[in-house]
């Protein structure tokens, strides 16, 4: 028997946008469900915007239902029009292959998939299969096009004729549909969830599998996951945030979610963390009082982090964030030195130069730290220079090779925040 109260659960951490049956909560609290959410193979990743679905079909089998988490190794043959302003570049076989090979990997790490667990599924087994004239006549029949084009989906790119959309994305709808079909009669699959911007999608599975097998399916949409000024979450400055650590390191990752706006922490942390009601409000006082102490931001940090790449890595990250301003920089690993100074320029001094010791002026100037010998020799006698997080003694001050981090880096900063990383030759 599934443990009451999910649809409550889901409620009050804002993750029910739309609900397609009233029926749906009480029906959860009753009945253990299976349910599913899609993943689209679009890179060998999945995104940090990905761990919402993720973290959902989680707190499902946290309550007693059956997740199936979905590799569209088929629809990513096609692609989802769905939020996109224009086609999307098709992928060769080999490179979704490659992509679903990592996505299954990720996927695996985050549900219990022992026997009578959660599911993972790749719906090319079946559309790899279907023939286009069975298909258009068993599925496509079911479908108007009348209906079809009121989704928004595709009436969002209707409405811009120089781009519209291509007679292959428009089918996606249907491919989605058949997948609900597909699990409903394989695994007794009732529910699909997804972003906000899939209800069309499954609404059509859910109409699907009320013509073909007069059953009643149900649908629930979460909102995207957005940034205060509507932009996309999962996105700095240098790109998307992945969840493969090769991709996107775990002290990148945790430098993304500290520097959460306050007005989206506490949103986050109830969409993508398992703290208690209790808990997360108290974190919202705290963000409230002293939003300077961001405890909030580093509650949600820690927690992703954990999630995604392991307790080690998430205190590994925690502390590398810690280190960056002290003399512990020196205890970093080479990788984390690099992830904890990505963010600053850097330039390439010679091993021999540093073996006979580099004037630390010539260095200021040189980086760009200063403008003149001049006004690097001032902030040296003022002590607002330092290497490696310890004050530099004096306007003669070199850099040898005493100093290397790692056997070839060196940090130099000027004043509280300004870092250049060097790296020897």
């Amino acid at each position: 028997m599934p443990s009451p109260g999910l649809f409550a659960e889901l409620s009050w951490r804002g993750l029910v946008h739309q609900s397609t049956d009233p029926a749906l909560g009480p029906l959860l609290d009753r009945e253990a469900v299976t349910a599913y959410v899609g993943f689209d193979p679009t890179a060998d990743s999945l995104t940090i915007g990905s761990l919402l679905g993720i973290v959902t079909l989680m707190r499902l089998q946290r309550f007693g239902h059956r997740p199936i988490a979905l590799a569209g190794g088929g629809t990513g043959m096609i692609g989802d029009p769905s939020g996109k302003a224009e086609e999307r570049q098709l992928l060769t076989a080999e490179r979704l292959e490659a992509n679903l090979a990592g996505i299954r990997a990720q996927l695996g790490r985050f549900l219990d998939f022992s026997a009578g667990g959660a599911l993972l599924v790749d719906n090319a087994g079946w559309l790899g299969s279907v023939g286009l004239l069975e298909f258009l006549r068993d599925i496509g029949k079911h479908f108007t096009v009348n209906t079809m084009i009121a989704k928004e989906s595709v009436r969002a790119r209707l409405a811009e004729r120089e781009q519209g959309i291509s007679f292959t994305e428009f089918s996606y709808m249907l491919l989605q549909a058949y997948d609900f079909l597909e699990l409903f009669d394989a695994h007794g699959c009732r529910l699909q969830l997804g972003g906000s911007d899939q209800w069309g999608n499954i609404t059509a599975g859910i109409e699907l599998v009320r013509r073909l097998r007069g059953e009643i399916a149900y649908g629930l949409t979460f909102p995207l996951v957005t940034k205060s000024d509507g932009t996309k979450f999962g996105k700095s400055e240098a790109g998307n945030i992945w969840l493969d650590a090769a991709r996107t390191s775990p002290y990148v990752m945790y430098q993304f979610l500290v520097r959460t706006e306050d007005a989206m922490v506490g949103t986050y942390l109830r969409y993508f963390t398992f703290r208690a009601r209790e808990e997360i409000e108290a974190l919202d006082a705290a963000t409230a009082a002293e939003p300077g102490r961001r405890l909030a931001q580093r509650a949600l940090a820690q927690d992703v982090v954990a999630l995604v790449h392991g307790p080690e890595e998430a205190q590994r990250a925690e502390h590398a964030s810690a280190v960056l301003f002290s003399e512990e920089i020196r205890d970093l690993d080479e990788a984390t030195l690099l992830a904890v100074t990505a963010e600053a320029p850097s330039s390439v001094v010679d091993r021999p130069a540093v073996e006979a010791g580099i004037p630390i002026v010539d260095l200021l100037v040189q980086t760009g730290l200063e403008a003149s010998r001049g006004s690097a020799r001032r902030t040296l006698e003022q002590g607002g220079v330092y290497v490696n997080n310890r004050k530099v003694d004096g306007v003669d001050a070199l850099l040898g090779v005493d100093d290397l981090l790692n056997g070839g880096y060196a940090v130099l900063r000027r004043g509280p925040r300004n870092q250049h990383l060097l790296r020897v030759r």
